[in-house]
């Protein structure tokens, strides 16, 4: 009977210690923003002010997925104008495609740091793969949530065109670049 208690102790440990972690996105800590060249002249930047999502991590055996939302009306450029005509059918046409979404393939790990994530983005139901280096990650107790959290950092570069977003090319730049904040609490 002791032996039995010990294997099944051992058993539910061992399955517990191996799972991964899940984590709801902390929507106040997260968002997503981009930034390419306008007419040659500027840099110029936007972001997207609401994003929801899920995150699953087993640091320790280096695997995992991330499934993020970006509610596509809360571009911000700055401009009211602007965000209008990001809205309309022109640009991100978000009446019809009221949502873009990461979700992930592959995560690659180096030392237990997340450094790489591979996935497909949909914008405007045209999905292609992307991969996004994470240049920041940090998983830690924080006291504010009196809970596990975990954060990360990173970018990557993707043709405009590729998601029916390409007018204005080659005065604006179709290559931009997509930043992502992201911070995860452990549910």
């Amino acid at each position: 009977m002791f032996k039995k208690i010990v294997l099944l102790s051992l058993l539910a440990f061992s399955q517990t210690a191996f799972a991964a972690d899940h984590y709801k996105i902390d929507p106040d800590h997260t968002y997503s923003s981009f930034e390419y060249r306008h007419w040659g002249l500027s840099t110029q930047r936007g972001r997207f002010d609401k994003t929801s999502g899920a995150i699953e991590l087993d640091v320790d055996a280096g695997t995992g997925s991330i499934q993020i939302d970006i509610d596509a009306n809360s571009i911000s450029t700055g401009s009211d104008t602007f965000n209008k005509v990001m809205k309309s059918s022109t640009f991100f046409d978000t009446e019809a495609f009221p949502k873009i979404i990461f979700t992930s393939t592959k995560l690659n790990f180096s030392d237990k740091k997340l450094v790489q994530i591979e996935g497909n983005l949909t914008i405007k139901d045209v999905t292609k793969p992307i991969v996004l280096d994470v240049n920041q990650f940090e998983c830690r107790f924080v006291l504010l949530y009196l809970n596990h959290a975990c954060g990360a950092n990173g970018q990557a570069k993707i043709s405009r065109s590729d998601f029916k977003l390409g007018r204005y090319v080659p005065f604006v730049s179709d290559e931009i670049t997509l930043y992502f904040s992201v911070e995860g609490i452990r549910e």
